[in-house]
């Protein structure tokens, strides 16, 4: 398999997964390349004492589905090792960061079921920084650069030819010591100045081109105010955040190999001895079919309107999965599923939905209710009486107890669940056959009544009232081929339903030249409906998760009030989505 190639669409076949994936059981066993290291550095003299992880988000947006695997990859391996993890934002950024993403971080997290050890922050170290930063210049190591980012760029040279030294290379200590304290003091406005490192123009790696450390801003910041007037920058900040927090195996993504041999190279200039040295490791991006987790293009369909904010379900961040019904375990189990490797892949989203399909299959309480109805009267079915039946909550889960269904003469059924005429293979209601109403009778569909352009607006039917689901009779055992889902017109719960799909219609939305990702929006990715349920749900909450029986996972959205409820299609029974594009 190739590093761009495409894992398969194991949402087809959920059985298959976790037999491909882990056979005979031996993923709990089976270490992957990162723990591989850790295992060798502890064989060749750290301890268990010497390990300390960190997941370092910068609070600029929301988490996404793939933060989500370097969170349970970092405090991951925080358990197995037991050692601690720090959650540390890198907020160096101060035109682009909010103390609301730094709440959204902290509340993804802790919902994954992570809790971190030391909650940290890179402006807690500004000063720190400042200090080395100074000594670097007074050892000749460090230099103000007074061109501008186009000069720069131009004589910073090519990957194939080397670059030439800036005008400013060689001021004098004093000068660059009393200019970059001018910097610090906001007596320069942005853009007129910035330190250097004075590292290697000609080096082979151009981040080793006397790479930036500081540069001037005067904005305001959401911990540190109006303090500072000029902000590290990542290269600088991530290696010395690590040494002064003593993290042991820095975890990046490989999109930073190249950054590693300057984050050593800032490292060499801090480091004692007697202090254990961080090292930076890196580890492939898995990319998931039909999404873009950029976060600049994230917050574009924010702003732009596509969706209804970060949280809306149909964004891959972690809140629009939380609120389209997805579950922390689902989440998790994906990550394991496709684990760490060092070459890219694209991951179907099809296996994250059998993660969550396969999930809420075990959690989630049964119940009925229609979508697209059509009314059925049950004609000898006596008028006005009503009976109670019963129904399994969950048959996945044998504690999950027993639910009471009310059951009239009159009753919704899917409009999809009646034709009159129909061939050998359609095994739901039409005209002179039966179907089973779950946990309820046995009906025979008798006559059809339609409205003046040809559309069924009613089913009469009969019933066998010997045949009642769990009586025990003769003709309650009778097997008929068909059997659908119902709700009593009399006591059906009217819902909001939002039937929600891809956001996406092309698998890789965000790598096409000719294109921009926005036109690839699928138009028809939010769908908004009346069902009509059984009344056990009026007392649901929000976030709760339940099965519409042969539909699908529904969830209570945060939008549902006490005179209305609202339900987000989480994911359907089986996958659809492959069917559909292969027509």
């Amino acid at each position: 398999m190739d590093g761009n190639s495409k894992v398969p669409d194991y949402g087809i076949l959920p059985t298959f997964v976790a037999l491909k994936m882990y056979p005979m059981g031996e993923a709990a066993e089976s270490l992957n390349f990162i723990e591989h290291i850790v295992e060798e550095d502890l064989k060749n003299g750290y301890s268990n004492a010497d390990l300390r992880f960190r997941f370092p988000p910068e609070p600029n947006g929301y988490l996404h589905i793939g933060h989500a695997s370097s969170i349970c990859l970092n405090f991951g391996l925080g358990e197995r090792y037991r050692a601690p993890v720090n959650l540390r934002f890198d907020d160096t950024n101060p035109a682009k960061e909010e103390q609301e993403y730094v709440d959204a971080i902290k509340r993804d997290v802790e919902w994954l079921g992570f809790k971190w050890n030391t909650e940290r922050y890179a402006s807690d170290y500004f000063q720190q920084l400042y200090d080395w930063a100074v000594l670097l210049i007074k050892e000749g190591k460090a230099y103000v650069d007074s061109q501008s980012s186009e000069e720069m760029a131009v004589q910073k040279g090519t990957p194939t030819e080397p670059g030439i030294d800036s005008p400013y290379r060689n001021r004098s200590i004093a000068e660059n010591l009393e200019m970059f304290q001018g910097m610090k003091e906001g007596k320069y406005e942005e853009g007129t100045h910035v330190l250097r490192a004075k590292i290697d123009m000609a080096s082979s790696n151009m981040l080793m081109r006397d790479p930036i450390m500081y540069r001037v801003l005067h904005k305001e910041h959401h911990r540190t105010n109006t303090d500072w007037c000029i902000y590290p920058m990542y290269d600088w900040t991530h290696g010395e955040s690590d040494y002064i927090e003593q993290v042991s195996h820095s975890l990046c993504t490989l999109e930073f190999l190249p950054h590693r041999e300057l984050y050593d190279w800032f490292l060499d200039q801090v480091v004692n001895a007697d202090k254990l040295r961080p090292k930076q490791r890196e580890f492939a991006r898995r990319n998931l079919s039909h999404t873009v987790v950029s976060k600049r293009k994230l917050l574009q369909l924010v702003e732009q309107g596509v969706v209804k904010g970060w949280d809306d379900p149909r964004m891959p961040t972690i809140s629009g999965m939380r609120r389209r019904g997805y579950t922390p375990e689902s989440i998790r189990n994906f990550a394991d599923t496709i684990g760490i490797a060092k070459r890219e892949n694209l991951i179907d989203v099809s296996l994250l939905e059998f993660h969550v399909r396969e999930h809420l299959n075990k959690i989630a309480r049964r119940v009925m209710g229609v979508l697209n109805p059509v009314k059925v009267v049950i004609t000898n079915y006596p008028e006005g009486d009503e009976e109670w039946l019963e129904s399994e909550n969950n048959p996945e889960d044998e504690t999950a107890g027993t639910r009471k269904i009310p059951f009239s003469r009159e009753i919704y059924i899917e409009r999809q669940d009646f034709r009159e005429e129909a061939n050998r293979k359609f095994f739901r209601l039409k005209l002179g056959g039966e179907v089973r109403l779950k946990s309820a009778y046995i009906i025979k569909a008798e006559s059809c009544t339609k409205d003046t352009d040809g559309n069924i607006i009613e089913i009469q039917c009969t019933y066998d009232p010997k045949s009642k689901s769990g009586s025990g009779t003769e003709e309650s055992l009778r097997k008929v081929k068909g059997t659908l889902h119902w709700v009593s017109i009399k006591d059906a719960i009217a819902a909001e339903v939002r039937l929600y799909d891809r956001l996406f219609t092309d698998e890789s939305p965000d790598t096409h030249k000719d294109k921009d990702f926005v036109d690839f929006v699928n138009p028809d990715s939010l769908q908004v409906i009346t069902g009509y349920l059984e009344p056990s749900v009026k007392d649901a909450q929000i976030g709760d998760r339940v099965q519409f029986q042969r539909l699908g996972y529904f969830c209570v959205d945060s939008d549902s009030n006490n005179e209305k409820l609202v339900f987000n299609r989480t994911v359907g029974l089986r996958d659809t989505w492959a069917k559909l594009q292969n027509k």
